[in-house]
């Protein structure tokens, strides 16, 4: 009886194990795709590493899973109720309370390491940094100042900001070191870019609140544009409080912001970031507009309730 238990539950283990696979192909996914989990594709180092470490996390967070189903159904299957005989008692058994408490204690710790490890790498930003970007938040739209840079015409950074009608564009060299400065007008926003797997709160006066308002990534690995977007509920409009990186060739960038610094002798002022990316003419990467997401309509009179008649 106990070889027939045996092979039926090695039949079934097969079967689960062949339902399973089935259901990963019929996905359509990769196995990269598969091992992010749903993540989108990082495109810095840093996103990388943080991909890395949800990737094994969840891996070791099935293995454990699979071990206490197993072992559930395990009871289940084979330890039901055969009579009506009491099962023998025990009060302890020390070497599998023993287990319980070091296997759990050695996960744990396991993990912290590597989430220690993976925290202090996106997070450092001891090194000097290529370029050096102020991001301001305020109600609903982004500013973004790149402080290294002068405008001709005012002697004030080159800066870029969002309005309703138009999507503000934060300009980058790729394969460069950026480090992001962080802030708020007035309420808490969040910067978030979900291919830098990586998000920050924008505090108001974040010095004198004690806030770290600053991080730094190594590079953005391939030129691209991507959207951000603000994480944090900060009112009315914060839905569509969306701006848009777009990631240029160096020599791209470097020809960029110096047509940022200078006057468009068309308007009499400096360029604007759609005017500089329509002069470089670098083919997708240089569309002097949004790809990626789209102003909203802030006439409410526009608007009609869902399922209404047009």
């Amino acid at each position: 009886m106990g070889l027939k238990e045996g092979t039926r539950a090695a039949r079934t283990a097969k079967v689960a194990g062949l339902v399973g696979l089935v259901g990963i192909g019929a996905t359509g996914c990769s196995t990269e795709e598969v091992m992010r989990f749903g993540w989108p594709v990082a495109v810095t180092p840093q996103a990388e590493r943080m991909r890395e470490l949800w990737t094994w996390s969840v891996v070791a967070a099935l293995v454990v899973g699979v071990i206490v189903w197993g072992l559930i159904l395990w009871s289940v299957a084979f330890h039901r109720k055969k009579s009506e005989e009491l099962p023998r008692q025990t009060a302890y058994n020390l070497p599998l309370e023993l287990v319980l408490i070091v296997v759990p204690t050695i996960i744990v710790a396991v993990l912290f390491y590597f989430t220690a490890i993976t925290q202090n790498y996106v997070t450092d930003k001891s090194k000097p940094a290529d370029v050096t970007v102020d991001v301001i938040a305020f109600q609903w739209n982004w500013e973004f100042q790149y402080p290294g840079f002068k405008a001709e015409d005012t002697n004030e950074a080159v800066r870029t900001t969002g309005a309703s009608g138009e999507v503000p564009l934060l300009v980058l060299p790729a394969g460069k070191s950026i480090r992001f400065t962080l802030k708020s007008t007035d309420v808490i926003h969040s910067f978030y870019v979900p291919e830098f797997h990586f998000k920050r709160d924008v505090f108001p006066e974040p010095d004198k609140n004690n806030q770290d308002s600053v991080f730094q990534i190594d590079r953005i690995d391939r030129p691209g544009s991507f959207v951000g977007r603000c994480a944090e509920l900060c009112g009315t409009y914060h839905s569509m409080m969306n701006f848009e990186v777009r990631a240029l060739e160096s020599a791209d960038f470097d020809k960029y912001i110096k047509l940022r610094q200078q006057v468009n002798e068309k308007t009499g002022r400096t360029y604007t970031a759609a005017e500089a990316l329509t002069e470089l003419n670098c083919a997708d990467w240089c569309t002097p507009h949004a790809t990626t997401t789209e102003p909203f309509n802030t006439d409410r009179t526009a608007r009609e309730a869902s399922g209404g008649s047009k």
